[in-house]
């Protein structure tokens, strides 16, 4: 009795061992852990701008660095574009019907140096009540240049990325970051996140008209690429290997057993035997 009662005390707390190790595994894959890294660049891939700046003009675009814009010459005036520019047309990719006018504009690069893009719009007049521009970012200028269809890849990243607007009259400067997320078939997307900070513009010309001057700037926030991807912290050697070492305590604890009741088989008939000769010899 006393052998079967250690047997149980065994058998049973390995027996819930085993269904609970099955049950964190089947628990670890269906909920993996997000992991978060960062990789420091000196130079970043140039990003795409594209404006949608609908009646609005390009009067200037430059590069600086070290976080300095000199003073304004001239405002409202036409000045000097020192940017790589395209300008493309293509069909609205929700509506297939609408077509759109996009001014694609070389992004900063040298994160080092603090290199940033400033820009300037003119706007003659509006019949609107509010006045912004439109635009959104997309992770190469370069693979937009050596694109064969460049209608096509503009459509893909209106599908794909987010669109934000910066109003006239006043400089809005925008910080951006890197966002990379591998999914679980191997594919990488990326996203882009902006911090941005508004300031007035005061508007000093002689004849200021009913026209918007709109100005904006392009940074990157900081060196470090974030990514995210999901790790599986399940690790099947880790359960298989748990699982061989309580079958072995298992197979051991029968062992014992078996041992066990042979010893008392053995003792048993050792007392029976003395019993009968001590009866023997009565007699």
């Amino acid at each position: 009795m006393e052998v079967h009662e250690d047997s149980s005390s065994v058998i049973l707390p390995a027996v819930f061992l085993v269904y609970q190790t099955i049950s964190d595994f089947r628990e670890k894959l269906k909920h993996p852990v997000m992991s978060v890294t960062y990789k420091e660049v000196s130079l970043y891939d140039a990003p795409g701008i594209a404006f949608y700046p609908g009646k609005a003009q390009l009067l200037s675009c430059k590069h600086h660095y070290y976080d300095h814009i000199p003073p304004l010459v001239n405002p409202g005036q036409p000045g000097d574009i020192e940017c790589t520019t395209q300008r493309i047309n293509y069909t609205d990719p929700f509506t297939n019907q609408t077509m759109k006018y996009a001014l694609v504009v070389q992004g900063p690069r040298d994160v080092k140096k603090r290199e940033l893009v400033f820009l300037q719009f003119h706007l003659n007049e509006t019949d609107q009540d509010f006045s912004a521009i439109d635009y959104l970012l997309f992770s190469s200028f370069q693979e937009f240049v050596s694109s064969p269809e460049k209608a096509k890849f503009m459509k893909d990243c209106e599908s794909s990325y987010s669109s934000w607007k910066f109003s006239g009259g006043f400089r809005t400067w925008v910080k951006m970051s890197l966002v990379k997320t591998k999914e679980e078939d191997g594919s990488e997307t990326v996203e882009f996140k902006q911090e941005t900070s508004v300031v007035n513009y005061i508007d000093q010309r002689t004849k200021p008209g009913s026209d918007q001057l709109f100005f904006v700037v392009f940074e990157w926030k900081d060196p470090f690429i974030q990514t995210v991807q999901d790790i599986i912290t399940a690790n099947p050697w880790n359960m298989i290997a748990l699982l061989c070492g309580i079958f072995l305590a298992l197979f051991k604890a029968a062992d014992f057993a078996k041992l066990s009741v042979k010893w008392m088989i053995k003792i048993r008939r050792r007392h029976l035997k003395r019993t009968r000769q001590v009866t023997n010899h009565i007699s």
